[in-house]
C-alpha cells in the first residue's frame, strides 16, 4: 500500500495485477475502507485481466482529509451535523469523485473500468457523468441516485447507523458487539453471516484507520448531494447496476432507478443479497464486471 497527497488528502492505495493491460478502479462505500474490497475478490478480477486499483477515500482507513477542525467526538449524528453544517460543509461528493481522477492522473491513467459499491456507487455515477472520456464502463454496486422520491432506508438500520458506537479504544468488545449486529442486520437473508470473518475486518479496520469520526464528514457530503436526474442521462459508458432483494439501506427500487436512468445499462437483481457483498457471489460478480468490459 502507498499514500500520496493530493491537494488537501493523504490518499493510500494498492495495486493488484501490474502486468495487467485494463484498470480498473474500486470504490468503497460510507465509512467503509478499501480492504472491505478483499484480496480474494481483487485476486479474481486479476485473474480476468484487470489491473486492480482499490482505495480509501478520504477520512476512510489511510486516507486523511487534512483540516484543523476537529468533529466532535460523543455527539449523535444529527446533534453534530448542526454544529458543522454552520461553516458549511467541508467536502463534497464531487471533491470524492475529484479524488479519483487525482489518483489515476497521478498514476499517468487516461481511462478506467470504475466499480463502485454504496456511496462509492454515487461517486461512479458521477465520474461517469461529468469525466465520460475518463470512463471504460461503470459498475454500480447496492448504490443509489439519491433521487428523494426513491424508498427511504429502514428505520431500525438507519437508527443503527447513526447511533453513537462503544469507543473501540475504551470499549472494544462492546464496539465489536455492535458492529457485528449491524454487520449481520444488513447481510441478507440466502448467504450466511460470518461473525469471526467480520471481525477480523473490524480489527484491521481499526488498525489501518488515521481519522476518528470522518465517517461525520463522508455523512455531509452525501447528505448535501443535489439530485439531478439529467446527471445520470448523460452517462455513456457501458453500465452495470447490481442490487440485493435483501438491502435494507437502499431498497431495491433504488437500483432499478439507476438502471432506468442510464441510457442502456443492464440490472441485475440478486435473491437474497442484503447490503453487502457475500463470498459465495464473487465469482459470479467477477464474471459480470468482466463480461461488461468486454
Amino acid at each position: 500500500m502507498k499514500t500520496i497527497r493530493i491537494k488537501d488528502i493523504d490518499l493510500c492505495y494498492e495495486i493488484f495485477g501490474k502486468g495487467n493491460p485494463q484498470n480498473l478502479v474500486l470504490i468503497s462505500g460510507l465509512g467503509s475502507q478499501m480492504i472491505r474490497w478483499d484480496k480474494e475478490f481483487c485476486d479474481l478480477l486479476v485473474e480476468k485481466g484487470f489491473k486492480v486499483i482499490r482505495f480509501d477515500n478520504r477520512d476512510s482507513g489511510s486516507s486523511v482529509f487534512n483540516t484543523e477542525k476537529e468533529i466532535p467526538s460523543g455527539k449523535g449524528i444529527e446533534e453534530t451535523f448542526a454544529t458543522l453544517s454552520k461553516e458549511g460543509i467541508p467536502y463534497s461528493l464531487m471533491d470524492m469523485a475529484n479524488d479519483v481522477i487525482g489518483l489515476l492522473d497521478y498514476l499517468k491513467i487516461e481511462k478506467a473500468h470504475i466499480a463502485g459499491r454504496s456511496m462509492g456507487g454515487i461517486i461512479a455515477q458521477l465520474l461517469g457523468s461529468y469525466y465520460p472520456e475518463r470512463v471504460l464502463s461503470l459498475t454500480i454496486i447496492m448504490s443509489t441516485s439519491l433521487n428523494p422520491t426513491l424508498p427511504k432506508p429502514d428505520p431500525e438500520v438507519m437508527a443503527m447507523m447513526t447511533q453513537v458506537y462503544a469507543d473501540p479504544f475504551l470499549h472494544k468488545e462492546e464496539y465489536f458487539r455492535e458492529k457485528l449486529h449491524f454487520a449481520e442486520k444488513i447481510s441478507g437473508s440466502k448467504y450466511l453471516f460470518d461473525p469471526n470473518q467480520e471481525k477480523v475486518l473490524l480489527e484491521e479496520e481499526l488498525h489501518r484507520c488515521r481519522t476518528k469520526n470522518g465517517i461525520i464528514r463522508q455523512l455531509m457530503a452525501m447528505g448535501s448531494f443535489q439530485y439531478d436526474s439529467n446527471m445520470l442521462k448523460k452517462i455513456t459508458a457501458p453500465a452495470l447496476i447490481i442490487h440485493g432483494t435483501d438491502d435494507l439501506i437502499f431498497h431495491p427500487d433504488c437500483g432499478k432507478d439507476i438502471a432506468n436512468s442510464i441510457p442502456g445499462s443492464e440490472f441485475v437483481l440478486i435473491e437474497g443479497m442484503g447490503h453487502s457483498i457475500p463470498r459465495e457471489l464473487y465469482g459470479f460478480i467477477c464474471d459480470r464486471i468482466s463480461d461488461l468490459t468486454k
